[in-house]
């Protein structure tokens, strides 16, 4: 069985810390680990809560207590309903944006501003089916997309080559709408795309260690149906954690007295 920390649980809502790597649900085409198959086995009766997915074969893919979803390469806090009452509820709050989520990345290149707001509609990419775009000329619907940022560290990352020059950026962005890869694409948008992103930033090379995407679901906030705040923090895996202390060994400017551990 998959080992997943759990970061908060109550009758209602359990908030697990995802590890990297890890899909949330199978997609109808690979078989492998998945998070809907740990919840299964933990919390069986599930089984029929939340909403399934219908391909356009007719299989039915079932999503237990799954309100929202975090990339598979991407690390920490996402919350599972345990019953149908809350995922309604908790569905509501995200179509309300009244969840609030907080995302840490590493980013490559040197972010100037202390703080700011990215507010680009996101459509789907020319280049590639894959990928998501906030840049002119996206094809399809644009859709509304906001996201919040803030910095938490600049610094220059020991070694050779463009990587060490151009220098990295450690921030925290929290998005006020829930677009397919909106962070990702957001902070590609204004040049500084998360370290290690395969899909958005392919020919950049990899920084402090990362082999996956350097971005980490901090933490995560709402209310339940009787208006009780609900929240919890995925603490760092191990990549995060060296990479911050990797950063903390050179010249470093902290923007905001923020705990990095």
């Amino acid at each position: 069985m998959i080992e997943m920390e759990l970061l908060f649980e109550n009758k209602n809502y359990v908030i697990i810390n995802k590890p990297a790597g890890l899909v949330v649900h199978y997609d109808g085409k690979t078989a492998e680990p998945n998070v809907t198959d740990w919840v299964l086995k933990k919390y069986p009766r599930t089984a029929d809560v939340g909403e399934p997915i219908n391909l356009s074969n007719g299989e039915v893919i079932k999503r237990p207590g799954i309100v929202h979803r975090i990339d598979r390469d991407t690390s920490g806090a996402m919350v599972i309903a345990l019953n149908q009452p809350a995922f309604l509820h908790l569905k509501a709050h995200f179509q309300e944006r009244e969840v609030e989520k907080t995302y840490h990345a590493f980013v490559y290149g040197v972010v100037k501003k202390d703080a700011d707001v990215i507010d680009r509609p996101i459509g789907r990419s020319r280049k590639d089916f894959r990928m998501w775009s906030a840049q002119r000329f996206a094809r399809g619907e644009l859709r509304e997309a906001i996201t919040d940022y803030r910095v938490l560290a600049r610094g220059q990352v020991p070694g050779d080559g463009r990587a060490s020059e151009e220098g990295v950026t450690f921030l925290e962005a929290k998005p006020h709408t829930g677009r397919t890869h909106q962070i990702r694409v957001h902070l590609k948008a204004i040049n500084h795309p998360v370290v290690c992103d395969k899909l958005y930033a392919p020919k950049r090379p990899p920084m402090l260690g990362f082999t996956r995407l350097a971005l980490h679901a901090r933490a995560i906030k709402f209310k339940d149906a009787l208006g009780a705040e609900i929240s919890a923090t995925a603490p760092y895996p191990k990549d995060f954690a060296n990479a911050i202390e990797a950063i903390k060994t050179v010249e470093i400017h902290l923007i905001a007295k923020t705990k990095l551990m």
